[in-house]
């Protein structure tokens, strides 16, 4: 990886971490690769559909597919971020246009790996799969989101 391409990972890796919604949820950015474009990510414990049983709540699910739908757009270049200066930080132009979730097993698990890989990307639009599992590498969901990139 080249350093500019890097640096810009590095930045959007610290945008991440410092979204109010992301923090809510406790998702954070523990590590990716940039060739393969795949994210872990990891989710607070205070989001449980079913707090007995530990089974996470399909909004949640929900948001963590579409954040990493939309993190592989950003890494990939798909959307571009505005500039942006030290009291006003760039911003990602774009947003979901539709997603599809399909849920498969109950989402159990302590830790939730998401991963994605992007279907297509247009001048305007792209298209991303992405799906979620728990430490031991259950699929609990995935989704298919079309997003609007330009």
């Amino acid at each position: 990886m080249n350093q500019e391409k890097g640096a810009a990972l590095k930045t959007l890796c610290q945008l991440f971490s410092e979204l109010p919604f992301h923090r809510m949820l406790g998702l954070n950015l523990d590590s990716f690769d940039a060739e393969t474009v795949v994210s872990v990510s990891t989710c607070g414990m205070n989001w449980w559909a079913i707090p007995h049983f530990k089974i996470l709540h399909g909004g949640v699910i929900a948001s963590i597919l579409d954040t990493e739908a939309a993190f592989i757009l950003a890494v990939d270049g798909a959307w571009h971020a505005e500039s942006g200066s030290l009291h006003n930080p760039p911003v990602l132009k774009g947003g979901t246009i539709d997603m599809r979730i399909d849920y498969l097993v109950p989402g159990k698990g302590t830790h939730f790996i998401a991963s994605g890989n992007i279907l297509r990307v247009g001048n305007k639009i792209g298209v991303v799969r992405s799906e979620l599992r728990n430490e031991l590498n259950e699929l609990i969901a995935v989704g298919t989101g079309t997003f609007l990139v330009g």
